[in-house]
């Protein structure tokens, strides 16, 4: 398991922004601060999800900044990817650590507290509580869990799992670092603030200052 993992700024990539390629993206975003990034695609057939990620693993080399793969593990593994995020609703976590075998990063989604106190901490290196505001983003027919609902995940994930890597997802901004921050996440995961920002090094710098600021603030209470 790799518990060393920085969520400070992580960044979700899709198959189109705006016309903008994502290993561009992806390469300006690192030099601003991006600690994580996670190529989601529901849409492209395998082979061009492959290709997509061997063209992030391309441009961010000699970074050290790891590349996941949402969902697919046969992608991530073809592809020669750092790891997978996985939703409460695909392959069974312990499937796909199985597959992965214990050097890969392997990352959920917790959306409640019963997944939160469900964690396995020998399975899984991170989770992604959320989604913590409206996003448009992504479809999520579950209600924004709030400051409130995601302060209670991360004192149930504190109580499970105490030293297991998580972070907040779902429509947030930097005016809500701080909050984020303050309810016990380790850092925030983004899309929209820097892929539809006109210079995505300059976002990710902004974004990754201010949760620098809101760490030393509330003491950085999470990994």
């Amino acid at each position: 398991m790799r518990r060393n993992l920085d969520l400070s700024l992580y960044l979700i990539l899709g198959p189109t922004h705006g016309g903008q390629d994502q290993a561009s993206i992806a390469k300006a975003a690192v030099a601003g601060g991006v600690s994580l990034i996670q190529y989601r695609d529901k849409v492209s057939d395998t082979g061009t999800m492959v290709a997509a990620v061997q063209s992030l693993k391309a441009a961010l080399e000699g970074t050290e900044v790891p590349v996941l793969v949402n969902d697919r593990v046969d992608v991530a593994l073809a592809a020669g990817a750092d790891g997978v995020h996985l939703g409460q609703q695909d392959m069974a976590f312990a499937d796909a650590r199985r597959l992965l075998g214990p050097s890969k990063i392997l990352g959920i989604t917790v959306k409640n507290p019963a997944h939160a106190k469900a964690v396995d901490p020998s399975v899984i290196d991170y989770a992604s509580v959320g989604g913590v505001f409206e996003t448009t983003s992504k479809q999520n027919p579950d209600p924004p869990i709030g400051i409130d609902g995601l302060m209670e995940m991360n004192s149930i994930l504190t109580a499970a799992a105490p030293d297991l890597p998580r972070c907040a997802i779902a429509g947030i901004s930097e005016d809500r670092i701080d909050d984020v921050i303050g309810a016990g996440s380790g850092g925030v995961c983004v899309i929209r603030a820097i892929t539809e920002a006109s210079d995505p090094e300059a976002a990710a710098q902004t974004l990754r200052a201010t949760v620098e600021a809101a760490k030393q603030k509330h003491e950085r209470r999470f990994a």
